[in-house]
């Protein structure tokens, strides 16, 4: 054997035995270490290796089985699948998607370039479980396990809400078997409300919602499953006696009409680029969903073709997942500092070691406040569990394994280089010592002043002396989503401040307006003339301000770039924003007393009217915000909503109101022109009614829209 040869033995030996271990975790404990981007790197490392070198190939390789097996005496029976879960075949590219085309039309004998029809769907990231029912009446129910062996979890899935315990057959009779396969869910919502009811009930906080499902099946107690805000939606009927079904469109529409749960964002489409441009479509549209999604699954919806296709030892041939870009990875916490933002909220926040989510290379994240520090329990040291939702920083949501015994050697010469003093020694306010645990602040670590706790959050109340909340503020205004002057980023405004030349954000428009001020930016280091022109053409080009960029420079706490475009939208001017009562600021759909009292406080104090004042006198002028159709369908009008849409969610019949010129806000009163009506609507229809409101059913509402 080769050196080249036996280096890729040890290597396929040690992947195997990693993989088999993280499997376990995952499939067994529900306690997994890494992120699934991880694992499927791993996997198709191990997967490229035995390609290369067939004779690697083991019966017990992770690449020959779909799961790990349960262990023995489980408290649950064991359960053999009369039809194989098998794994999907994973592809995470465009050409990988064609290619699998490709593979499947010479397998099938048709031309390069023949558009079949796919059934696609998202993947969610649930639990996969089985439903048996006889004669229309559900009497088991199997978790996946390892694919061929499941749990009978029949009196845990009967908690499940909105999963049927007898079939409807009010439209066509229940065949004597069927075996529907689906995801068992909790929604993203409805989950933060659980961990927030758990955490005031004294209990741990769960990390991840798939991981909470899962815990959940595994209870032995039914009466604690019904808690857990469980869903199910089906996928798959691998059994149904006593009907043919030609595609997996007609299966889809039998099994709604038996009452079998969908998600909703099932399709039927033709040709692959169909299927590459749903899966660019859900992914777009991923923070939307109400589930976590992590790609779509891309079935052909002509059974006949399935049953020419096969499978083979691990997956279908005839389904793949097209997964999207990872958005959640491991990493290990190196320290927790203390930060001061730019209203002087005192912020844990961690450092961790460089790692990708996303396409984003993460080093620190914040950790909002003390308390969920604590209900996270996180200790320095700590291997976590890093999130991405949309285009944000990553967020820390579990624990992937706790920092136990004695640091690793050299732990205290690796804080990172940002947290250390000019002497070289951590800051104050930086945790960072092995196993330590974050603590709330004392007293501010840029300025000393003694901190004050506003609810579970911390404050430097030291708001026009403290460093940190000065360039905090000044970066808002120049930052994007602000005012956007882009030759001012930090650095450049630290030297401003530290030379003298401005005293706050609001001074800034002095600098090309007070003699002697041009000459001494010149003279700063790494400044020069062509710099300060491009700084006073910046400078004279953002005095003109579109209204939400104004707000959102104004650095108002919990006004950021979208409750100011809800601001912009309704009040169309800056002196009505100024304006605004508390009555009407509550009335606006999705601005909470929060932000409402935060607008009133920053409105009311003095010296904020004076930052205002200095920069209108520094030639700042607020554009006008126009409707985006002032000509349209709700012009002029407000708009309330109750009830549950059907054809659109919230958010989306928000969109189509305002992009007809209407304003949505959350509750009925004198000055609401329409209340539209989804399904089982509450207590707003009464007060529309009593007050004479005009009320739409949601068909007029879609007719007014055009869909």
């Amino acid at each position: 054997m080769s050196p080249a040869t036996k280096a890729a033995a040890a290597r396929a030996r040690e992947l195997q035995r990693e993989l088999r271990h993280h499997c376990d975790l995952y499939y067994v404990r529900s306690a997994p270490e890494i992120s699934d981007a991880e694992y499927d790197r791993l996997y198709r490392e191990l997967e490229a290796l035995e390609a290369a070198h067939p004779e690697l190939v083991t019966p017990d390789s992770p690449t020959q089985r779909v799961g790990a097996p349960l262990p023995e005496g489980a408290g649950f029976e064991k359960v053999e699948h009369a039809v194989p879960m098998l794994s999907i075949d994973s592809l995470f590219t465009a050409e990988e998607v064609r290619d699998f085309e490709e593979k499947v039309l010479r397998f099938l004998g048709l031309e390069s370039g023949a558009e079949l029809e796919w059934s696609v769907e998202p993947k969610f990231d649930g639990v996969s479980s089985a439903l048996i029912y006889e004669h229309g009446v559900l009497v088991r129910g199997v978790t996946r396990g390892d694919g061929r062996v499941g749990e009978d979890v029949t009196a845990n899935l009967r908690t499940v809400r909105n999963l049927p315990l007898v079939l409807d057959t009010s439209k066509r009779p229940a065949p004597a078997l069927l075996e529907v396969r689906g995801e068992v869910l909790i929604a993203l919502e409805r989950f933060q409300r659980f961990n927030h009811e758990r955490v005031e009930r004294g209990l741990e906080r769960l990390a991840n919602p798939r991981n909470a499902t899962s815990g959940a099946l595994r209870r032995n107690d039914p009466a604690e499953v019904a808690r857990y805000p469980l869903e199910f939606h089906a996928y798959a009927a691998p059994r149904v006696s006593d009907y043919e079904f030609a595609t997996q469109t007609e299966l889809n529409a039998a099994l709604a009409a038996w009452g079998v749960p969908f998600s909703g964002y099932n399709r039927c489409v033709t040709g692959i680029d169909a299927c590459l441009a749903y899966h660019d479509e859900l992914e777009a549209g991923r923070d939307a969903l109400a589930f976590e999604v992590d790609g779509v699954v891309c079935k052909l919806n002509d059974l006949g073709l399935r049953e020419r296709l096969g499978r083979t030892a691990r997956a279908m041939r005839w389904q793949f997942a097209h997964k999207f870009a990872p958005r959640e990875a491991t990493s290990t916490l190196r320290a927790i500092e203390i930060s001061v933002g730019a209203n002087g909220r005192l912020t844990p926040r961690a450092h961790v070691d460089p790692v990708e989510v996303g396409g984003v290379t993460v080093r620190h994240t914040t950790l909002h406040n003390a308390d969920h520090v604590a209900s996270l329990g996180l200790r320095v040291g700590d291997r976590v569990f890093l999130h991405r939702a949309g285009d944000v920083i990553p967020q820390i949501n579990g624990v992937a394994k706790p920092a136990r015994g004695k640091a690793p050697a050299g732990w205290a010469d690796e804080v990172p280089a940002e947290l250390l003093d000019e002497r070289g020694r951590p800051r104050a306010g930086v945790f960072w010592r092995w196993g330590e645990a974050f603590a709330a602040p004392e007293r501010c670590p840029a300025c000393g002043a003694e901190a004050l706790q506003e609810g579970k959050y911390w404050r430097c109340p030291n708001t026009w002396g403290c460093r940190p909340q000065l360039l905090g503020r000044a970066l808002r205004l120049t930052g994007r989503g602000g005012l956007e002057i882009d030759s001012l980023g930090e650095k450049q405004l630290a030297q401003l401040l530290d030379a003298g030349l401005i005293e706050g954000p609001a001074d800034l428009f002095r600098l090309d307006r007070e003699p002697g001020l041009r000459e001494r930016l010149v003279a700063l280091e790494r400044w020069g003339e062509k710099s300060v022109d491009k700084l006073f053409e910046q400078l004279e080009s953002s005095r003109d301000a579109a209204l939400p960029a104004f707000l959102v420079s104004l650095a108002i706490p919990e006004v950021g770039p979208q409750t100011a475009r809800l601001l912009a939208t309704h009040f169309h001017t800056f002196d009505a924003v100024r304006a605004a009562g508390e009555d009407e600021l509550q009335s606006i759909d999705g601005l909470g007393p929060e932000v409402t009292r935060s607008l009133l406080e920053w409105f009311a104090d003095e010296r904020n009217q004076a930052v205002l004042a200095r920069l209108f006198a520094g030639g700042v002028r607020v554009r006008e915000e126009r409707g985006a159709d002032a000509g349209g369908a709700f012009a002029g009008k407000t708009v309330v909503f109750t009830g549950t849409l059907e054809a659109l969610t919230r958010a989306e019949a928000k969109h189509q109101v305002e992009a007809r010129g209407g304003k949505v806000a959350s509750s009925v009163s004198a000055k609401t022109d329409y209340l539209i009506v989804g399904g089982k609507p509450g207590s707003k229809a009464r007060k529309a009614e009593e007050l004479g409101v005009s009320v739409m059913l949601e068909p007029d509402f879609l007719a007014l829209i055009g869909r």
